[in-house]
């Protein structure tokens, strides 16, 4: 059973992004740990309402095995900027363990540096894809991208692959 990490904005994240992923993650046996940009309540953009079980002030990365970023609108807000959530995500993934983000979060991981030189989807706006770009990663047109222990995923619709192919890459992880 591994450890995962979603973390979601405080508002404006996509709900099927969360739900769904989170839902198929747990289904595996895995254990979800919820954290959020800000205290209290996060907000979806389609109304969900989640508590968090902490906040990313307080999240140690040592202890996971995995993270996972939904997207949404509230993406380049509260989390594309957000240093903690890059240093999470990185000390993860040089952890050997799995980094995945969808729709528009996938941004996080362009500016930890994750995605030089590797495969990847994003919802793609002008901003989005020019953050990829800067980033160096190798934008693939499709709705998952699996590079190694990187997967990214272009929107909501993708929600359950994105989810299956985190429970894969978590199997072979183990």
């Amino acid at each position: 059973m591994a450890k995962v990490l979603v973390v979601v904005a405080e508002k404006g994240f996509r709900d099927e992004e969360y739900s769904i992923p989170r839902e198929v993650i747990e289904k595996a046996g895995h254990k979800v740990t919820l954290a959020s940009t800000g205290k209290g309540p996060a907000k979806g953009k389609l109304g969900l309402v989640v508590n968090p079980d902490l906040t990313l002030d307080e999240v140690d990365p040592q202890g996971y095995d995995a993270i996972v970023i939904p997207g949404g609108p509230g993406s380049p807000t509260y989390l594309w900027a957000n240093q903690k959530l890059q240093s999470a995500a990185r000390v993860i993934y040089e952890r050997g363990g799995v980094v995945a983000a969808i729709c528009l979060a996938p941004v996080v991981l362009a500016r930890t540096g994750i995605l030089k030189g590797r495969k990847c989807t994003v919802y793609p706006t002008p901003e989005s894809l020019n953050e990829i770009r800067n980033g160096g990663g190798i934008y693939k047109d499709t709705d998952v991208v699996v590079d190694g222990r990187i997967i990214t995923a272009n929107g909501p619709d993708a929600s359950r692959r994105f989810g299956e192919e985190i429970v894969k890459a978590l199997a072979q992880k183990a």
